[in-house]
């Protein structure tokens, strides 16, 4: 069965652009113009994917993710926001919110199609297996069915691509990773795709919620020029 998006924009001609770029794709698409609009259509029929403008009248794209990460049902459906709004500080609000990537406007309709399928592709990832369900590393404890990471000060609640790439990183302890092969291994895209800022923007979310000092970090560190680590 063909994978379900809904797409959420209330300029009519980019969300025909979007629905019949994805449809050529083989996928399903439902069209949304608002938000309330688009939250009545994913409880009715449960998207597998949802993408985002930010800046629409009476809700906005950020109010309206921050409603699907509390809906029972949708809230580890994988959400991407296409907008206007680019600056990092846009981007750091977005994926507070809980966003999983986002596409600045204008945009080129390949890219949307790679982004999808590879956020897709990583909505299909399950890091239980036959593992067991709490990974320790670096100081940390992550349960991998409650989303949470616990460290010696507090337990917190990570967002899906927050608590994929926390569990990424700890499962590989005392590896440094560079934001490029992050893109590839915990969002499945292929070499020279997507932003770098993606991956330092949810590196500086989570240190935001678990670390004591995230200007100094201890528990997810920076190794200069190289990338990223979690201590064994």
């Amino acid at each position: 069965m063909s994978k379900h998006i809904l797409v959420v924009d209330d300029d009519f001609a980019v969300a025909k652009t979007e629905e019949r770029a994805l449809v050529m794709e083989g996928y399903r698409v439902s069209v949304a113009h608002g938000g309330h609009e688009a939250l009545r259509i994913a409880r009715q029929d449960t998207p597998d994917l949802a993408v985002l403008d930010i800046v629409m009248p009476g809700m906005s794209g950020v109010e309206l993710c921050q409603r699907l990460r509390t809906s029972p049902g949708l809230s580890s459906m994988p959400v991407l926001f296409l907008t206007a709004k680019g600056e990092l500080t846009d981007k750091a609000e977005g994926f507070g919110a809980g966003a999983d990537d986002y596409l600045t406007k204008p945009f080129d309709v390949r890219e949307l199609v790679m982004r999808v399928r590879a956020l897709l592709r990583r909505a299909t990832m399950t890091w239980q297996g036959s593992e067991p369900t709490d990974l320790v590393a670096g100081g940390m404890r992550l349960d991998r069915r409650k989303f949470t990471v616990t460290t010696q000060e507090k337990t917190i609640l990570l967002t899906p691509v927050e608590f994929d790439l926390l569990a990424f990183l700890m499962s590989h302890p005392g590896q440094v990773f560079s934001p490029g092969k992050l893109l590839q291994s915990v969002w499945g895209y292929p070499p020279e795709a997507g932003s770098n800022d993606l991956v330092r923007v949810h590196i500086k979310n989570i240190r935001e919620k678990i670390e004591v000092d995230p200007s100094s970090p201890h528990y997810l560190r920076t190794v200069s020029h190289h990338g990223y680590t979690v201590d064994e």
